[in-house]
Order: structure tokens, then sequence, then C-alpha cells
């Protein structure tokens, strides 16, 4: 039994990815430049089997990925970005090695282009899981990390998630200054300030 559980174990820290970290290299942005940002969280729903967590907990830790990873972009142009939080499940603790849950969030994001007041991205969902270290492989999240710490990594990771997918879409279709750059959602030309978040979000399995 012993051997088992030492060779599960040592299975599982080969599957650990490494940790997301706030100050990573900077990808290609072109001429973006964050205005402003805006972060919702009111009406984010609380999934079964998580740690209790009130919705206002995750403002300030979002804000503070966002000026941390999009703030420091320097370009000429000027976009404002919104994420609001749909739906959060921060992880208990589970059975070591066997079955260790893992925190996740929903979220839609919006990038709004302030010069042709126009939507880059409006409402485009993504669901984060947060990463699995060696310590959090074994033990479980739950047991791992404080409310906070799961928090703060999810806040991270959704926001080095968005700043990933704006890199391939100025790759994929121009934005932030290269060729034929092109909307995803056309319409209405609101500014991100008036958007709010859709409560009605279920959870979704890795």
């Amino acid at each position: 039994m012993f051997r088992i559980l030492a060779l599960l174990a040592s299975m599982v820290l080969l599957a650990a990815c490494e940790e997301t970290q706030l100050n990573e290299a900077k990808e290609d942005l072109g001429d973006f430049n964050m205005r402003v940002s805006f972060v919702y969280t009111d009406k984010a729903l609380q999934w079964p089997l998580s740690r209790a967590a009130e919705p206002s907990e995750w403002n300030e830790p979002i804000e503070r990925a966002l000026e941390a990873r999009l703030g420091r972009y320097a370009g000429s142009g000027k976009y404002d970005v919104a994420i609001t939080l749909e739906g959060f499940l921060l992880a208990t603790g589970g059975i070591p090695v066997l079955v260790n849950p893992k925190s996740a969030a929903v979220v839609n994001v919006f990038v709004y282009d302030v010069t042709t007041k126009t939507y880059l991205l409006k409402e485009h969902q993504m669901k984060i899981f947060e990463d699995t270290t060696g310590e959090s492989a074994i033990i479980g999240s739950g047991y791992s990390r404080t409310k906070a710490e799961q928090i703060d990594g999810l806040a991270l990771k959704i926001v080095d998630g968005l700043e990933e997918y704006m890199a391939k879409q100025r790759v994929e279709k121009g934005w932030f200054g290269g060729d034929g750059a092109a909307e995803e959602t056309t319409g209405t030309t609101a500014a991100p300030d008036q958007v709010e978040a859709t409560p009605d979000t279920a959870p979704v399995a890795e």
C-alpha cells in the first residue's frame, strides 16, 4: 500500500505545472494601453462545495492583477478593459493524492477600443482553473492554500489568460495596431462601465 501511494505521489508531482508568476515577460500587444479597468463581482455565484467567500473579496485581487499585467503596456492606443466574475469554486480539502479538488472561476471579459468606439471583445467567457503545484497536487489546494491565496492565484490566472488571449488575437486578427483589425462582436458601442454580470453561469468541469 505504501509503495502504491508513493508511486501515485511521484506521478502527481511530475504532472504538476509551474505556477503563474506576477512578473512574467510581456506579450506583444502592439499599441495597447489600458486607459481604465472595471471589475464587477457583485452578482457572482458561489458554487456548491466551495469555501465560503464574499464576491467583494475578489475585487482587489483582480484589480491588482490587471494593473500589474495590463497596466505595464504603454502603447499609443487607448483601451478599456472590464472583467465580470460570474461564478467561482474555492476548493476545500479532499483526500490527499487521490481526490484533490481544484479551485475554479468563470468570468466574462470586455476590451473596448476608445478611439474607434467599438468592442474588440464583448462578453467573452473564460473558464479558469488554479495552478497545480507540487504541494497542492499531493494534499490538495484546500489544505495547502488559504482562501485568500486561492483567490489571489485565480485572479492572476484570469488576467494572465486574458493577456495571452489578446496577444493571440493580435497575431490572428491584427488587434492593437496590426493588419486587418476586427471586432469579435458588433452592435452596441456602450463603454465597459455599463456592462453587467450574468449570474446564470453554471460550473464547468475541467
